[in-house]
C-alpha cells in the first residue's frame, strides 16, 4: 500500500551552492543579452530615422517660408577684404554717440544724483509760479501760497453721507498725527545741502 507523507510538497530541500571556488560557476543566458542588444540597436535606428525625418520636414518648411534663394541669402567670403583700416573720425563720432547714449544709462552712483535732480525739478514746480494751461489761464502757484489760501478759505465740505452702523469689532479710524506729503530728502541730498551751507558760511 502506497503511503503519502503529509506536507512533502511544501518542504523542499534547499539548493546546495558550492562556494569553495570563490566565484560564480554558472553561466549567464546568452539569449537574454542578444535580445537586449538587438532591441537597443533597433530602438536607436528608429529614433535616428524619426529625428532625420523631422529635420527634413522642418528644413522644407523653413525653405518654403524663406522663399527662393537670392544673392542676399548666399554666404560671402570676407577674407579677401582683409582688416579694415582705423578711421579716427569714425571713432570720435562713436565716442560722441556713446556720451549721448539715451537713457536709461548705467548709473555709477546708485542713482543718487538722478534722485537729487528729480527733487530739484520738483522744487522748481513747488516753489514757483508756472503755467498749467496758458490758453485757459490756469497757473500753478507756490505750495506755501496754496497752503495759506487753504488756511484762509478752508476746503470745500462734502455733503454728509449716511454711514451704516459699524459691525462688531469695527471702529471709526482717527488721525492721531498730522499728515504730510511724504516728501523727504535722501541722505545724499542732505550731505550736499550741508556741504553747500558750510561753503556759504566760510
Amino acid at each position: 500500500m502506497h503511503t503519502h507523507k503529509p506536507h512533502d510538497s511544501d518542504h523542499q530541500e534547499p539548493e546546495v551552492i558550492d562556494v569553495s571556488k570563490g566565484y560564480e560557476t554558472t553561466d549567464t543566458r546568452v539569449s537574454g543579452v542578444v535580445v537586449f542588444i538587438v532591441s537597443m540597436a533597433a530602438f536607436l535606428v528608429v529614433v535616428a530615422g524619426a529625428a532625420f525625418g523631422i529635420g527634413m520636414l522642418l528644413n522644407r518648411h523653413m525653405a518654403k517660408e524663406d522663399g527662393p534663394k537670392n544673392k542676399w541669402a548666399e554666404p560671402v567670403d570676407v577674407r579677401p577684404l582683409g582688416n579694415l583700416p582705423s578711421n579716427p573720425a569714425l571713432e570720435n563720432k562713436l565716442g560722441e554717440l556713446a556720451q549721448r547714449f539715451p537713457s536709461p544709462r548705467i548709473q555709477s552712483d546708485d542713482g543718487l544724483q538722478d534722485l537729487a535732480d528729480l527733487h530739484a525739478r520738483e522744487d522748481v514746480l513747488l516753489n514757483n509760479n508756472s503755467w498749467v494751461d496758458q490758453s485757459q489761464g490756469k497757473v500753478r502757484i507756490p505750495i506755501e501760497r496754496a497752503m495759506e489760501l487753504v488756511a484762509q478759505r478752508g476746503l470745500p465740505v462734502a455733503p454728509a453721507v449716511d454711514h451704516a452702523p459699524l459691525m462688531t469689532g469695527d471702529y471709526e479710524p482717527k488721525v492721531t498725527a498730522p499728515l504730510t506729503n511724504g516728501f523727504v530728502r535722501t541722505g545724499y541730498e542732505q550731505e550736499q545741502s550741508q556741504a553747500v551751507d558750510k561753503t556759504r558760511t566760510k
